[in-house]
C-alpha cells in the first residue's frame, strides 16, 4: 500500500481480477469435461480428424454440397445477377473438380434453367466474350457459339488453316480452358434425342440408304453427353473406336448432308463436325505424346496369330480399313501408288482445309499398331490381286479412289493453260509446287484471269488455291448458285475471299494465241434453267446469247470417270457401266473371292466420309472365321512380310555408265518393277524429295537381280540433277511399270517391222525390238543421232551389237547422223522413205508396221511420211505427266476419230498410240507447257 497515494496500482487490480476469472473458468472447464455432451463432442472431433487423414475429399465435398445448394437457390431466382454470373464463370474456368461438378450440374438442368444461364452470360459477359452477344436470342435452336474462322483478307493470301475450330480462339488471346467452355456451350444445345437421327439417319421409303446420319456410325449422342460432362478423353476414345481419323473426316465431311443435315435443330444444327475434329486436336494440346497410348503393343506381324491383309490405296477408305484391322490383330500392308500417303486427302485437298500433319497422324497410329506401308506400288501394274494372294495375303481391300478427270470436249480444250483440277491440285498439294524449294512447275497464276469450271467441292478447292497463288479467279457454273453441289461453307468462304461467281454460264469454245498456243479467251453460253433433271435440279439450256471473255488459265473441275487400270488387270473383277467396281448388295465384297472394295473405286465420285464408312464396313466383314491352322497362318505372315520388305527396299543406283553427249545409263534396284516389266512400258520417277515426277522409259530389266535400266539425257533441271547422282544414291520413288505394253504381232513371210529411233529413243526401242526378234519377226532398226560423238549401244560388245550377233540377218541395222559423220547423212526419214518407195515397186521386205520413238518432231515426221503410204505407224509418247496413272489428265493426247477430236491419255491408253490419228499440231505445243518455268529452274540451279 502506497504511503503517498494511499491507493492500489491498476495493474495489481487487473491481475487479481484475471486470476480469479481463470480460476473460476478452470473449475467450470473441469466440470464440463466430465459432462456427457462434451464427451460426445470430443469423440466426434477425433473421428473427424481420423476421417480427414484417410479421406481429405470428404470435407471438401461437404462444402461443395453446401455451395451447390447455394447455386440451386440462385438458379431459382427470376434471373442470374452479374456478380453471381461472373463468379460462376470464374469457377467454371478453374478446370478443377469444382468446375467439373458445375459443368455436370448445368448439363443436367432442365432447358428453362439452361436458357437462364445462357441469358446471363449473354448480358453480363458479352464485353469479354463478343461471341456471347445475342446468344440467348433463339437459343438453343437458332443461335450457337461459332468456331473461329480467320478473316478473309488475311487467309486469302496464305495456305494456313481457314476454319481453326474452337481451339482457334487461342490465337486471339483466349485460354485453352475458355476454348473448352466454348465447346461445352455448343454441346449444351443438345437435346439427347432418343431416335439418334444424327447417328443412324432417317429411313426414307424406297431408299436403300437412310437420309443423313453418320456413315462411320460415330455414337454422336454419347459423344455429346461426354463433352457436356467435361469428359474429353472418354469422348475421343468413343470416336476412335469407330473412326481413327476424326480430325480428318470432321473437317472434310459434308456434315450438312449427313449428321447435321438431320439434326432436330433444323435452323442451326449442332456443330458436330467441329466437335469431332476438336477432340483429337484438344488431346494433342493436353497430351503432346497422345499417340504413346499405342506403344507397347505386340506387332501383329510378330504375333502371327491372324493371316495378313492387303489394303490397296491409302485414301480415307484404305486408312480406316487398315486401322481397324490392325486393332483386331491382323498384319496389314497398305500399298500406295504415290510416293506419299493419304490419297485424295493429300493430293486433292489443300492444306487450308486439311493440314497434312493430320494425315501423318493417322499414318503414325497405323504404324504404331503394326501396319506397314509400301509406296510407289501400283496394284494392277506392279502386281495383280492374284500376285498379292500368292504372296500370303488372305484378303484384300481395294480403295484406289476415283479415276480419270472429266473434260467437256469442246473446241480449244487442247490449248496450253487448260488443265484438270486434279492436275492443278496435285502439282500444288502433293508435289508442293507452291514452295520455291520444290521443282514441280505450276501454271502462271499471279495477276492472271483464272476460270474454274464446275460447282462442286473440287471446284472450290481449285478456285481458292488459285486465289492464294495470286490469280483473279472466277468460278463458272452452268446453273445458279442455289444449285451448286459444293458445301455451303466452302462456297461462302470462296466468295468472302474475293472469288467471282459467273452463274448460268458454260464454255462452248476456248480460243488461243496461234504463236504461243496458250488460251486467251473463252466463249461462254449464257444459260437459263429449264425442267428438273434426275438430280432434282433444273437443267441448264443455252439462250443463244454468247459472251467472249479473256482468260489465261482454265481449270476443269467436272468430276471423274473410273480409272481402267484395275479393271484391265483383273478380268474377273466385275464393273458397272461407269467402270466402277461392283460390290454385292449390302456388302463390300467384289466378284473376286476375298476381295473387297469401297470409296470412290466402287461409288464413283463421292465423299471422304462415305469412303471411310465403306472401309469400316469392309473391315467388319473381313474380321470373321479364319480357315487356317496356326502353322498355315505363320507361313502366310512370313511370306507376306518378305514381300512387304521387298517392296520397301530403297531404289538405289547400283551402276552408272556415261554413254555420250550428256546421256547416262543407270541400273537401279527396283525388284517389284523388274518382276512385272514389259517392253514398251515406263516408270514414274521422283529423283529426290523436292524434285518433280518425270516419266522415264524402261530400257531393260533383270528379274533375277531385281534391277531396271534407265537412260537419261540431261535436258531440264530434273534430268540434269539425276545425271549428277552417283552409285549408292537412292531415288525418292520409282513407280511402275506403267502404261500398256507394246502390242506384238507375228508377221510371216517377207515382212519387217521398222523401228525409227531418234537419239534417246533407242533405249525404249531396244526391249520392243528384242521381243519382236524373239517372236520371230524380222526387224529393221533405223537409229538416228546428231553426230558420231553421240552414238551409243552400237558397238559389237554393246546392246544392239549383241542383238545383231544373236539374231544375225533377222536384224537389219541402219544408222544415220545429221552431219553424215557416221552412217547415212540425214534423218531417219530418209532410209524409211527409200524402203517405202522400194515396197511400191515390189522391192525389199514389206514394211508390216513402223514404231517411232524419239523427239516429238521426229515422230511427227515419220507419221507424216508413212500416212500417204498407208503403213501402220505407232508413236510412243511420254508427254507432260504428273501421276502417270491417269488421275491427273496431264498427258492428254488429242486424236481425231471419225472426224471428231477426242482425248487419249499417254499413261493409260499409251504410251504407244496410232500416229496417224494424233493431231500433231495440237499435241506438239504441249511439250512447251512449262518451258518458261523450266528455264527459270535451270537458271536457279546453275544449269542455264
Amino acid at each position: 500500500m502506497s504511503s503517498v497515494t494511499g491507493t492500489i496500482p491498476n495493474e495489481v487490480l487487473r491481475y487479481e481480477q484475471a486470476r480469479s476469472t481463470l480460476e473460476t473458468s478452470r473449475n467450470e472447464l473441469e466440470e464440463l469435461q466430465h459432462s456427457e455432451a462434451v464427451g460426445v463432442f470430443q469423440k466426434q472431433i477425433a473421428l473427424l480428424q481420423k476421417r480427414l487423414l484417410n479421406d481429405p475429399a470428404s470435407l471438401r465435398n461437404m462444402f461443395i454440397s453446401d455451395g451447390t445448394q447455394a447455386i440451386v437457390w440462385e438458379f431459382q431466382q427470376s434471373e442470374l445477377g452479374a456478380a453471381f454470373t461472373t463468379m460462376l464463370w470464374e469457377l467454371l474456368k478453374r478446370d478443377d473438380d469444382m468446375s467439373a461438378i458445375l459443368q455436370r450440374f448445368i448439363w443436367a438442368l432442365p432447358l428453362k434453367f439452361k436458357r437462364k444461364f445462357i441469358k446471363a452470360i449473354d448480358v453480363h459477359l458479352r464485353e469479354r466474350y463478343p461471341m456471347f452477344e445475342n446468344l440467348s436470342e433463339g437459343w438453343p435452336g437458332e443461335t450457337f457459339i461459332p468456331p473461329y474462322i480467320r478473316p478473309a483478307e488475311e487467309r486469302a493470301v496464305d495456305f494456313d488453316l481457314v476454319n481453326q475450330g474452337y481451339l482457334g480462339y487461342q490465337s486471339i488471346g483466349y485460354s485453352l480452358r475458355e476454348c473448352e467452355l466454348f465447346v461445352w456451350l455448343e454441346v449444351l444445345r443438345d437435346k439427347q434425342c432418343d431416335d439418334k437421327p444424327c447417328e443412324i439417319g432417317i429411313l426414307v421409303h424406297g431408299k436403300s440408304e437412310p437420309k443423313g446420319g453418320c456413315p462411320v456410325k460415330i455414337h454422336i449422342p454419347e459423344m455429346l453427353d461426354l463433352l457436356g460432362t467435361g469428359r474429353h478423353r472418354e469422348a475421343l476414345e468413343l470416336i476412335e473406336s469407330c473412326n481413327p481419323l476424326p480430325n480428318v473426316t470432321g473437317r472434310v465431311c459434308p456434315q450438312e448432308l449427313q449428321c447435321q443435315g438431320v439434326c432436330t435443330h433444323t435452323k442451326r444444327p449442332i456443330e458436330i463436325g467441329q466437335l469431332e475434329w476438336y477432340l483429337p486436336e484438344h488431346e494433342k494440346l493436353v497430351n503432346p505424346n497422345a499417340n504413346d497410348r499405342f506403344l507397347g503393343r505386340v506387332s501383329p506381324w510378330a504375333a502371327a496369330a491372324k493371316p495378313p491383309i492387303a489394303v490397296v490405296g491409302s485414301g480415307p477408305s484404305g486408312l480406316i480399313n487398315a486401322y481397324l484391322l490392325a486393332v483386331e490383330g491382323f498384319p496389314v500392308t497398305i500399298f500406295e501408288a504415290f510416293h506419299d500417303l493419304g490419297g485424295v486427302l493429300r493430293y486433292g485437298i489443300p492444306e487450308f482445309r486439311l493440314p497434312n500433319t493430320l494425315i501423318d497422324d493417322v499414318v503414325e497410329k497405323i504404324t504404331l499398331l503394326g501396319g506397314r506401308f509400301v509406296k510407289n506400288f501400283v496394284v494392277g501394274k506392279t502386281a495383280t490381286l492374284e500376285d498379292l494372294k500368292a504372296e500370303g495375303f488372305w484378303k484384300i481391300f481395294v480403295g484406289t479412289g476415283a479415276g480419270l478427270p472429266t473434260f467437256m470436249n469442246v473446241p480449244g480444250e487442247h490449248l496450253l493453260g487448260v488443265m484438270s483440277a486434279n492436275e492443278f491440285l496435285t502439282r500444288v498439294n502433293l508435289m508442293r509446287g507452291l514452295d520455291d524449294r520444290y521443282e514441280t512447275p505450276l501454271p502462271e497464276t499471279k495477276g492472271k484471269n483464272v476460270f474454274v469450271i464446275g460447282g462442286g467441292n473440287t471446284a472450290m478447292d481449285a478456285a481458292r488455291t488459285a486465289k492464294r497463288l495470286g490469280g483473279n479467279v472466277t468460278i463458272v457454273y452452268r446453273r445458279t448458285q442455289s444449285e451448286m453441289p459444293a458445301r455451303v461453307e466452302e462456297l461462302h468462304h470462296a466468295l468472302e475471299e474475293g472469288i467471282n461467281l459467273a452463274v448460268l454460264r458454260a464454255p462452248r469454245e476456248f480460243i488461243g494465241d496461234d504463236h504461243t498456243h496458250f488460251v486467251t479467251h473463252a466463249l461462254l453460253d449464257v444459260n437459263e434453267l429449264g425442267e428438273a433433271d434426275k438430280s432434282g435440279r433444273r437443267s441448264p439450256k443455252p439462250t443463244g446469247e454468247i459472251e467472249r471473255v479473256p482468260v489465261d488459265l482454265v481449270i476443269m473441275a467436272l468430276g471423274n470417270t473410273a480409272n481402267p487400270i484395275m479393271k484391265d488387270a483383273e478380268p474377273g473383277l466385275k464393273t458397272n457401266k461407269w467402270g466402277t467396281i461392283e460390290v454385292e448388295q449390302g456388302s463390300q465384297r467384289t466378284s473376286i473371292k476375298d476381295v473387297y472394295s469401297g470409296g470412290d473405286a466402287a461409288r464413283g465420285g463421292s465423299t471422304a466420309i462415305r469412303a471411310a464408312g465403306d472401309g469400316q464396313a469392309a473391315a467388319k466383314e473381313i474380321v470373321g472365321e479364319i480357315p487356317f491352322t496356326p502353322a498355315e497362318i505363320k507361313t502366310r505372315v512370313e511370306r507376306a512380310a518378305r514381300y512387304t520388305e521387298l517392296g520397301q527396299i530403297a531404289q538405289t543406283i547400283v551402276n552408272k555408265v556415261p554413254l555420250a553427249g550428256g546421256i547416262v545409263e543407270f541400273t537401279v534396284r527396283a525388284p517389284m518393277v523388274a518382276r512385272s516389266a514389259q517392253a514398251g512400258q515406263f516408270v514414274r520417277v521422283l529423283p529426290w524429295e523436292k524434285g518433280e515426277l518425270i516419266p522415264l522409259t524402261l530400257a531393260d530389266w533383270d528379274v533375277e537381280k531385281g534391277t531396271i535400266d534407265l537412260v537419261v539425257q540431261g535436258m531440264g533441271t530434273s534430268s540434269l540433277e539425276i545425271n549428277r547422282m552417283a552409285i549408292g544414291d537412292a531415288f525418292s520413288g520409282v513407280a511402275g511399270p506403267l502404261g500398256r505394253a507394246s502390242e506384238l504381232h507375228r508377221y510371216e513371210g517377207n515382212q519387217t517391222v521398222v523401228f525409227c529411233a531418234g537419239g534417246v529413243g533407242l533405249p525404249p526401242v531396244y526391249p520392243i525390238m528384242r521381243d519382236h526378234l524373239r517372236l520371230g519377226n524380222h526387224v529393221t532398226l533405223i537409229s538416228g543421232f546428231r553426230a558420231k560423238e553421240f552414238l551409243f549401244w552400237t558397238g559389237d560388245d554393246e546392246r544392239v551389237g549383241k542383238l545383231k550377233q544373236e539374231f544375225g540377218d533377222q536384224l537389219s541395222l541402219i544408222y544415220t547422223t545429221n552431219d553424215g559423220s557416221y552412217g547415212v547423212k540425214g534423218f531417219v526419214t530418209g532410209p524409211l522413205e527409200e524402203m517405202m518407195k522400194a515396197n511400191q515397186q515390189g522391192i525389199g521386205r514389206t514394211i508390216a508396221e513402223v514404231v517411232a520413238i524419239g523427239p516429238p518432231l521426229m515422230m511427227r515426221a515419220v507419221s507424216d511420211l508413212t500416212k500417204p503410204y498407208g503403213v501402220k505407224t505407232v508413236a510412243s509418247l511420254n508427254s507432260i505427266m504428273v501421276d502417270a496413272t491417269g488421275m491427273c489428265g496431264a498427258c492428254m493426247v488429242p486424236v481425231t476419230i471419225d472426224g471428231k477430236m477426242v482425248r487419249k491419255h499417254a499413261c493409260i491408253d499409251g504410251p504407244e498410240i496410232d500416229a496417224h490419228i494424233i493431231d500433231w499440231d495440237k499435241f506438239l505445243p504441249r511439250f512447251n507447257a512449262f518451258k518458261a518455268q523450266e528455264l527459270e529452274s535451270k537458271a536457279k540451279h546453275g544449269f542455264a
